[in-house]
């Protein structure tokens, strides 16, 4: 088996290229926990942003939720008014789509956006929800038996992880 190298860095000036790509006056950032969340706040501070970038979680909508329990990662904060608001939702990898389903059932119990899009670091492929990025920087192949994590180091640089699932 091959080992997967993915230079994270460099997929990240590539989402920064993407969302730059989706934004309009007044779009907002929110970042799926933890490494969306990541994603959120370098993309507001590159792309100059005003206001603050939200972070959502999918821990009380997850349907595996007796299996995964509740996380004690960071809790969903949105700094601003969701209904009608442009919001691109940001996440480090899409896999299934269970996630991203979760994070949008908590997004709408806050309000009801005019407009969510979806760009994601890396695209892994499996779905099980007919749910799609609007912009992946990259799509990759990889084992059920894998899996693909995001980390960030003190000084605010990407790298990933791959591990056995």
């Amino acid at each position: 088996m091959s080992t997967l190298t993915l230079d994270a860095e460099a997929l990240y000036r590539e989402l920064l290229r993407g969302v730059r790509g989706l934004c309009a006056p007044g779009t907002r950032l929110v970042g799926v926990t933890s490494g969306g969340a990541w994603l959120a706040e370098r993309l507001q501070r590159d792309l100059q942003l005003a206001g603050e970038h939200g972070v959502i979680s999918s821990a009380l909508h997850r349907d595996d939720f007796a299996r995964r329990g509740l996380s004690s990662a960071a809790q969903t904060r949105l700094p601003f008014d969701v209904n009608e608001a442009r919001v691109i939702l940001l996440d480090d990898v899409l896999y299934t789509g269970r996630t991203i389903r979760a994070v949008l059932n908590e997004l709408f119990d806050y309000g009801r956006p005019a407009q969510v899009q979806l760009a994601v670091l890396v695209d892994r492929g499996g779905r099980e929800l007919p749910i799609q990025a609007d912009f992946a920087a990259a799509r990759v192949a990889l084992a059920v038996s894998q899996s693909l994590a995001l980390a960030r180091d003190e000084g605010g640089r990407f790298s990933f992880k791959v591990e056995a699932a």
